[in-house]
């Protein structure tokens, strides 16, 4: 990556009880990059309202790091997206039955009424990676699902 030119010690109320302060470190450092691709960033960062490069940058390399969190079989939280009709027969059956199956790693669902027919299920999901895909295979195989996606998270015990 690139040297650290200095270190900024900032005084912050993030995290702790009310009114309680810690420390927080940030580091300055350098990147080369090609200048198309700085452009392209730039204007895609624009375009999403981001403040600054910097958060930018910060939000890619966490997200780097939940994927590796994820990767290395760590204890994860996410979100698993459900949409169906719920008149097909046994859908709500069949989804209940995982549920029930898998509540050690369910911290909640929430069901959307989203008009006549279809609904929006959110699977609110914390357990070791490999946990969490076997459950996603599950409702996966579930016949009359139109829909089935996982919004992969952290518990947020491993970043700053």
């Amino acid at each position: 990556m690139g040297t650290c030119k200095r270190k900024i010690d900032c005084n912050s109320v993030a995290g702790g009880r009310k009114g309680e302060r810690r420390k927080m470190s940030i580091v300055r450092f350098s990147i080369s990059l090609d200048r198309d691709l700085v452009h392209k960033f730039d204007r895609k960062i624009k375009a999403e309202r981001c403040p600054t490069r910097s958060k930018a940058v910060g939000d890619l390399i966490r997200a780097a790091l939940v994927r590796t969190e994820w990767q290395a079989g760590e204890e994860v939280a996410g979100a698993i997206v459900l949409v169906y009709d719920h008149h097909k027969k046994d859908v709500l059956r069949k989804l209940t039955n995982v549920q029930h199956d898998c509540h050690e790693s369910i911290i909640s669902t929430q069901h959307i009424h989203l008009d006549h027919d279809n609904c929006l299920e959110i699977v609110a999901v914390r357990d070791k990676a490999a946990g969490i895909d076997a459950i996603l295979r599950r409702l996966k195989a579930v016949k009359g699902l139109k829909h089935v996606s996982m919004a992969a998270g952290t518990t947020g015990s491993h970043l700053p």
